[in-house]
């Protein structure tokens, strides 16, 4: 499997680069991808929505008034769920929506989504970004000559790069994260995948190997 390459200018190399074996084999589990960013939204969630019961509304145990002879429907407490300022039945309650995930099915993930930016071109590899101090303006120029500033955009950075990070933390649309360390979701969420040619090498980290 092949990839455009690209200078940090957003020049064009003369050839593509061959994408390594590990983790780019061409298999995409739509059902492992389905199954991952599902528990990713899901672990996302607060769980604070709640509601009482007719057991927690405030307000006497008295009945409202006596069982016959007044016309009225019969009532055992104010508290009941027919009643306005009653009880809510069925309601939702604090919990937790952080469903088990394990780490291979992750890993699995994190390869699915990487093949499938891959088989569909939007997988670019780029020269490695070496940056004395942040500056925003160099990442915005790589990404329009590249022409994928109008989308979103995910650069997997060799290792930990502060300068690069803090370049792109102004951009609202780009997500940079060391390469190993994006999420199924991460690489699903971007229209395009930047990774540096130096994150490809052998000595490098397989994000597949690594927990997501």
């Amino acid at each position: 499997m092949q990839a455009r390459a690209y200078t940090t200018e957003g020049v064009p190399h003369p050839k593509a680069v061959e994408l390594p074996a590990a983790p780019f084999d061409g298999t995409v589990n739509e059902a492992v991808l389905h199954e991952v960013v599902t528990a990713i939204r899901a672990h996302a969630r607060q769980g604070t929505a709640s509601t009482k019961t007719r057991g927690f509304v405030s307000g006497g145990t008295k009945k409202p008034w006596k069982q016959k002879g007044t016309g009225r429907a019969r009532a055992g407490t104010i508290r009941s769920p027919i009643w306005r300022g009653g009880g809510i039945v069925f309601g939702p309650s604090p919990r937790s929506y952080n469903p088990r995930v394990p780490k291979k099915v992750k890993r699995l993930a994190v390869r699915s989504a990487l093949n499938a930016r891959a088989l569909e071109d939007r997988l670019l590899v780029v020269d490695p970004l070496e940056l004395e101090a942040p500056r925003t303006k160099t990442v915005l120029s790589l990404l329009e000559a590249l022409d994928v500033a109008s989308g979103h955009v995910l650069l997997l950075t060799d290792g930990l790069k502060r300068e690069v990070y803090l370049s792109a933390r102004n951009l609202p649309k780009v997500l940079v994260r060391p390469w190993g360390e994006a999420s199924a979701y991460d690489i699903l969420w971007a229209d395009a995948v930047l990774v540096e040619s130096s994150a490809l090498t052998p000595r490098a980290s397989d994000p597949a190997g690594e927990e997501s």
